[in-house]
């Protein structure tokens, strides 16, 4: 999905929900979608007040389950107590996490076999899967092995 498209998406999806579009909201996604790594709403609290310091924490924390339930960004829970976001780039949501346990870095990778998998184990059962995802902790081997980890800090 191109910038243009998520934007417009978003711009709709606020309009539908009958929220105000305000220079805060447009520079929240202007910052989210600067990010070519995962975030959390702290990070991109700074992030978007580069772009408009007048972005209050309130309205970053109030954007954020608007932009997830819109489908232009994916929110990432790996257990560490906050919650990471990502933007929708392309057209599948099919992918894999792999969160290094040792620099805390989350990589995304494509996984479309996740797709006929989850299609596969719930017809079994008589199920439509609507949501599915998977998530693997790793350690980091450069780490292990050398010492030094290029990603870490």
């Amino acid at each position: 999905m191109s910038n243009d498209a998520s934007r417009e998406k978003y711009l709709q999806y606020l309009t539908q929900k009958g929220l105000r579009v305000t220079n805060q909201r447009i520079a929240i996604y202007d910052a989210a979608f600067e990010q070519k790594e995962h975030f959390t709403a702290e990070q991109l609290l700074d992030y978007a007040r580069v772009i408009d310091d007048s972005v209050s924490r309130a309205t970053v924390y109030r954007s954020l389950p608007i932009m997830t339930e819109s489908g232009i960004l994916r929110e990432v829970d790996i257990g560490s107590g906050e919650k990471f976001y990502l933007p929708i780039t392309n057209n599948t949501t099919q992918v894999a996490q792999v969160v290094c346990v040792d620099c805390d870095k989350i990589f995304e990778i494509s996984a479309p076999f996740m797709e006929w998998y989850g299609s596969t184990v719930s017809s079994k059962l008589g199920l439509t899967p609507i949501s599915q995802r998977l998530q693997v902790s790793a350690h980091c081997d450069s780490l292990r092995l050398p010492g030094t980890c290029p990603r870490r800090g």
